[in-house]
């Protein structure tokens, strides 16, 4: 079995889906839907897109092979034989357009809009969502982590605790896309570019007769990276006048320990009487590395008790998103092929935010030409153009359209951008390098008060008034 193909990597109703398509001759349909999430994780004021590489990687491999075909022979369902014959041509043709990696993002606004042949763009919803959802979800809490860390070197740490190897290494990419420094794992380092960075394991100290020989032992072994874990037994009777004593040693052979590392206990009184105590040694560039069930909540009380902490190294709470596991993102269809045209369609529900918006989309970031500073964000049905003729435009809030303002002096700046186009990738994926900073970027462009860990201000994300129009009417008919 070959566990990389990822043709089966979807629902079982996607596949009962695309049988029905195929029975009823309606595979060839043209079909919009939008992926989008309804509300932002961890009470933060944006998330960060992340994934569309892991997509595109997905969409160019996407085959159905023999493995394949032959297990969808065992279902219940009995799929007819000249179905799965189509099923061994399958290739995706449609148009994906999607946000750029890196992005801050909002709730209720398209991120990827795919535009194909229904019997396409059912199959490939689930494994859109699952990676969209999984690595933005990562990217948005490495993010919170980083906004409270300020310069400091941050370490993803979380591969012994991730669920699953994808969710590792694709997880420490999201991490690194969002302003981590280096990678515990080792895979991710190869696969995307990552530096790799580790220290050595308690059991170490443990399988030697004294914490000082094993100590000496680590650093006559790799003297050029020498980060000693001083928790072992006692942190500041033993473990740091035994790492002076290896770092002097160090030194008498012209090296540098690089620091210590604090796994364990008050992590604020640790790191400060070891700076202290590293400082009048001498070793006042040996840094302090933190770790131990570390989040953006609990460094941001460290730093505010004075802990003298250079490197956090975070693992269990950023790998699996601890305190919000799932994003919610969803896919839905927004426009079906009728006659040849286009029409929107509309989904309704009980719970009002579910309701979505209808038709063809694009989004836009108004950018204040003055200040250099996001504004709002703009969903305009396709073929709109008043935003990008710069006119004066009405934000209003759609659930209290008597809330509004008017803008301009603004600069409308596209955010989907094309991805496929008829099943031909024409978008040049960017280096991870170019996305960390891209991301930083992206960043300087928001006001302070959206991006404040507690109690962020609300960024405006607003439909056009033909987009409003629509829905409303659409809800109208749905509902009269």
């Amino acid at each position: 079995m070959n566990y990389d193909h990822l043709a089966l990597h979807t629902d079982k109703y996607q596949i009962n889906m695309m049988y029905a398509h195929w029975i009823q001759g309606t595979l060839n349909e043209k079909a919009v839907f939008e992926a989008y999430f309804r509300k932002l994780p961890f009470g933060n004021g944006y998330a960060v897109m992340a994934g569309v590489e892991r997509i595109v990687r997905y969409i160019q491999a996407l085959r159905f092979g023999e493995e394949e075909i032959a297990y969808l022979r065992t279902q219940e369902e009995n799929y007819d034989e000249r179905f799965l014959e189509e099923l061994k041509a399958f290739r995706f043709t449609g148009n994906l357009h999607a946000v750029p990696e890196g992005t801050l993002v909002f709730p209720n606004e398209p991120l990827i809009r795919v535009e194909a042949r229904v019997f396409e763009a059912q199959l490939i919803e689930t494994a859109l969502l699952n990676f969209m959802n999984y690595q933005t979800l990562i990217a948005t809490k490495a993010s919170r982590v980083k906004q409270v860390a300020g310069d400091d070197v941050l370490l993803e740490f979380g591969t012994r605790r991730a669920q699953e190897a994808d969710a590792a290494v694709w997880g420490a990419r999201a991490a690194y896309l969002a302003g981590f420094h280096a990678t515990s794992n080792m895979r991710a380092g190869m696969m995307f570019g990552i530096p790799a960075k580790g220290t050595h394991a308690h059991s170490w100290v443990q399988g030697h007769d004294s914490e000082e020989e094993a100590f000496r032992a680590y650093a006559e072994s790799l003297p050029d990276q020498v980060t000693l874990l001083v928790d072992t037994y006692d942190t500041l009777r033993s473990g740091v006048p035994n790492a002076i004593k290896t770092a002097k040693w160090l030194e008498s052979r012209g090296k540098r320990m690089t620091a210590i590392r604090l796994d364990s206990g008050d992590l604020t009184y640790l790191s400060q009487r070891a700076r202290e105590m590293l400082d009048q040694a001498g070793l006042d560039y040996v840094k302090i590395v933190a770790s131990n069930d570390l989040d953006e909540n609990i460094i941001f009380n460290l730093k505010a008790q004075g802990a003298r902490i250079d490197t956090w190294g975070v693992g269990t709470q950023l790998i699996t998103a601890a305190d919000q596991p799932a994003l919610g993102g969803v896919y839905k269809l927004v426009a079906r092929e009728k006659n040849g045209e286009y029409i929107p369609v509309i989904k309704i529900s009980g719970n009002p935010e579910k309701v979505s918006t209808p038709g063809l989309k694009d989004v836009y970031r108004f950018v204040d030409k003055r200040t250099g500073k996001a504004e709002a964000d703009y969903i305009a049905l396709a073929g709109e153009d008043d935003m990008l003729r710069g006119e004066r435009i009405k934000l209003f809030d759609p659930v209290h359209p008597y809330i509004h303002k008017f803008i301009e002096h603004y600069e409308a700046v596209p955010l989907l951008k094309p991805i496929f186009a008829e099943g031909e990738l024409v978008y040049e994926l960017p280096v991870l390098e170019q996305i960390r900073e891209y991301h930083t970027a992206q960043l300087k462009q928001f006001w302070p008060e959206y991006l404040r860990k507690l109690n962020p201000e609300i960024y405006r994300v607003n439909l056009s008034t033909k987009a409003w129009e629509l829905k409303m009417e659409l809800i109208r008919k749905a509902t009269s």
